[in-house]
């Protein structure tokens, strides 16, 4: 007799629908796997035939067949256990029970307890596309799993109770269904705007930054402030909408770092300057995400900036100019999302005391150099900000009056978002806007438009310059409530770009 169970292979960020077909036929006792299995499926035949064992039920004694189709398809992982033990039982009349409109996964034990597995509810997302009307997970998956509406989702603990309830013997209720919108909460830094003294300029730099999206590199010798200010900067981003939070949920499930059911605040992600370039950019054998995509939506804050290697910094530069990665295998190509905004930090030579002013630095003409071309001038030039951070005296640290704080400034920035969101529709920012668009949005009269052709004529700006100062131009308005790029708007952005006479 043939069986066939539903389940779901997770591919890059998405979900494909695996039919598993067992059957149970005469010969030597056998189990055999196909439809290209990886090493996790291969191994299941042992955690599949102790845990039945263990459950109360017997292992057929015969030659098992478990296919995975489409067999084309790579099936990873170890979510294909629970629906393999249900396909062997129903092919040997253990279980009698109409699989339609039901889809399982999920890790068995050797006792039979189901572990939880990565990926629910990018696997709950296609169960609700395909029509499915029930799902069976882990019961520590469960509530990811809720996040998805118009599906009834079972919370299985173990094998046993689960046979139990397709056999109508007990009964599991399904879980209550959880709108995301009320577990939504509003980001909370650690640190706050107002603990940082002085330092206005990167301050409203930051706040430009937060508001449009833009890429931003702070500059200055050790202890200025500029790893506190990125770390404060995370407290002025707007709220998560609803579609992103779902996004970010689903990325880090599928990436294995989900600590909660659903990513309620956005990221902020600080590798270390030893990271590879795939952990940075992701991939590997069975492509993954990597801390690009991980800071979707959100921060990723490189500190020590010269300090990473120059290949892992140039891959930065198409994921800055398209907000998407392509990691190509022999298996396909993977796309993962990488809208972030980059904050970078950086010395200005190898001791950090070049142009300090009360230290001197020691570096050679040559140190210097070969420090500051690390980062090549085409990723400086994806950079929208530049800010020089400056060491501050000690009265100006002492000071006793208070900065602003952080939930003003958010205020701020929320609403230039609004803005944005108003203008391109949601999750759109300033950063993001194509040729068109600066030509639609970020017009400039007669006065700016003698500013900018001075500034380029005397700073040799590139065009990607001059694209990125409109850009900064606009958001500087929209945090100004101003309906056009004014004077002042665009001056401000252009101090932001590195001159060059």
């Amino acid at each position: 007799m043939i069986s066939k169970v539903l389940s779901a292979a997770v591919i890059g960020l998405d979900a494909e629908a695996v039919e598993v077909e067992a059957d149970v036929t005469n010969g030597l006792p056998a189990t055999i796997v196909v439809g290209l299995p990886d090493t996790a499926v291969q191994e299941s035949r042992e955690r599949v035939k102790t845990a039945i064992k263990n459950s109360g039920c017997s292992y057929p004694q015969t030659r098992v067949s478990v296919n995975l189709a489409p067999a084309d398809v790579p099936k990873l992982g170890t979510h294909f256990d629970l629906p393999i033990a249900l396909a062997i039982l129903a092919a040997a009349d253990q279980v009698f029970c109409d699989f339609n409109n039901k889809l399982f996964l999920g890790e068995l034990s050797l006792d039979g307890k189901l572990r939880a597995v990565p990926g629910v509810l990018a696997v709950a997302m296609k169960a609700k596309s395909l029509g499915a009307t029930e799902i069976f997970v882990p019961k520590q998956n469960a509530k990811e799993a809720a996040l998805v509406g118009e599906l009834n989702i079972y919370a299985v603990d173990n094998l046993k109770q689960l046979i139990g309830h397709l056999l109508g013997v007990v009964k599991i209720e399904p879980e209550p269904l959880i709108n995301p919108q009320d577990v939504l909460q509003n980001a909370s830094a650690a640190l706050d705007m107002e603990d940082v003294a002085g330092q206005e300029l990167a301050k409203r730099a930051l706040e430009i930054a937060a508001a449009g999206g833009h890429n931003i590199l702070l500059s200055g010798p050790p202890g200025s402030g500029k790893t506190l200010l990125a770390r404060a900067m995370s407290g002025i981003l707007p709220n998560l909408s609803l579609e992103e939070a779902l996004e970010l949920t689903k990325i880090y499930s599928i990436a294995g770092k989900l600590r909660s059911n659903f990513i309620t605040s956005r990221p902020v992600r600080s590798p270390h300057h030893t990271t590879s370039n795939v952990a940075l950019v992701g991939g590997g054998a069975n492509p993954k995400p990597g801390e690009i995509t991980l800071s979707h939506r959100g921060i990723l804050f490189l500190d020590e900036f010269p300090e990473f290697p120059r290949n892992v910094l140039e891959a930065l530069r198409q994921p800055l100019e398209d907000g998407v990665v392509t990691v190509s295998r022999a298996s396909g190509s993977f796309s993962f999302p990488a809208k972030f905004t980059l904050v970078a930090a950086q010395n200005p030579c190898p001791c950090g005391y070049l142009g300090d002013g009360t230290k001197k630095c020691v570096c050679s003409p040559g140190q210097i150099f070969k420090y500051q071309k690390k980062i090549s001038g085409p990723l400086l030039d994806r950079i929208d900000l530049h800010v020089e951070v400056p060491r501050l005296p000690y009265e100006k640290m002492a000071a006793q009056e208070r900065a602003e704080n952080s939930v003003s400034i958010k205020q701020r920035v929320e609403v230039a978002r609004a803005v944005q969101n108003k203008r391109f529709g949601a999750s759109r920012t300033n950063s993001e806007m194509g040729l068109v668009e600066i030509k639609e949005f970020c017009q400039l009269g007669a006065l700016q438009e003698e500013l900018l052709k001075q500034a380029m004529k005397q700073y040799n700006f590139s065009g990607r310059s001059l694209h990125r100062i409109l850009k900064v131009a606009r958001t500087i308005a929209d945090l100004a409530g101003a309906e056009k790029i004014e004077t002042d708007h665009l001056a401000e952005a252009i101090q932001y770009r590195p001159k060059t006479e």
